[in-house]
This record gives C-alpha cells, structure tokens and sequence, in this order.
C-alpha cells in the first residue's frame, strides 16, 4: 500500500504520554510538514508556536482546562510534553481552514517519525484573552491572530488505539 495511505489509516489520537522530551529534529519536520501545508491561493496564512518551556505548558494546561470547565489539576494535554499552537490570520477568509490543514499534515508527519499527537482545542478562546494577545506581541506577531488548535506531541505511553469501523453511507458519487 501506498506509504502516505498506510501512515493516514493507522493514525490516531493518543491522550497519555510519555514525560520524554521529543527530540528536536523530530519536531523540526514535524513543524516543516505543517508548513507545508496546502493554503488558499497560497497566502500561507498560519504561523505555528513551538511550546517546549514546561512552565509555560503548563500554564497553558491549566487555562486550556479552565475553559474547558475542567477540575483544577486535570491535564486537557495528557502529559505531552509539546505544544504546537497553530495561528490563522482571522482576516484571511481560508484562514480557519488553512490552519486546519497545518494541523492534519503534522499530525500525520508526527505518526510518520513515531511520535503521538492529538489536536486539542480551546486555542481560539485562549487567544481571545489579553495575556495571550500580549504573548503575540512578545514574540513579534502583529496582526488579527485567531487559534486553530494544539497540536501535542510525544510518547505513547501504552498501545496506539486501533481505527473503529469506517461507517457505511458517507460517499456518493454523481457520474
């Protein structure tokens, strides 16, 4: 079977980790591939965070499940030690699907080199809140920025899930 094919059929999200750090080549192409990403009219309209700073995960953690109206204390990350948050320009009208894109592309590249990922979200209404805006300006990001999602990254921590049965009735073809 085709490799690209293979890597999108045995894909799944993983929610426990690992507490190893993944190796920064790794996270390098796995980052390239969501750079690669296929835009509208090819604005490339997305940027991506790299989150490797254990305090400021956790920080993110802890305002992730506050918004998700999660117990103080529970993970929305399950353990990953690494974030990639994905930007899209709020004034691009493919931005939320571009960003989307990005997403999927490193999920699959992070399968693809053994690392697990899953896409958590709320990185819309964490960069609606202030300090976030101020972390964008921190980090040199002008502009209408809205988030897509995380993109966590790291070691399984048990078995992959296997894929449930694809359901009946979901194409149909015009001739």
């Amino acid at each position: 079977m085709n490799p690209v094919l293979e890597a999108m059929k045995t894909r799944r999200s993983i929610r426990k980790f690992k507490p190893d750090m993944v190796e920064q080549d790794k996270i390098d192409q796995i980052v390239e591939a969501g750079l690669y990403a296929a835009s509208g009219m090819g604005k490339q309209a997305s940027k991506i965070i790299v989150v490797k700073n254990k305090d400021f995960r956790d920080k993110l953690s802890a305002i992730n499940g506050k918004i998700l109206g999660q117990p103080e204390g529970v993970d929305p990350f399950y353990g990953a030690p690494v974030v990639l948050i994905v930007l899209a320009d709020k004034d691009w009208f493919t931005g939320i699907y571009d960003g989307s894109l990005v997403m999927g592309n490193m999920m699959l590249a992070a399968h693809t080199l053994g690392v697990g990922s899953c896409w958590i979200h709320r990185a819309k209404e964490e960069f609606e809140l202030p300090e976030y805006k101020e972390l964008l300006k921190s980090l040199g990001i002008e502009g209408n920025w809205e988030g897509i999602g995380h993109c966590i990254l790291g070691y399984a921590d048990g078995a992959e899930p296997q894929a449930a049965p694809r359901k009946e009735n979901r194409v149909y073809t015009i001739d």
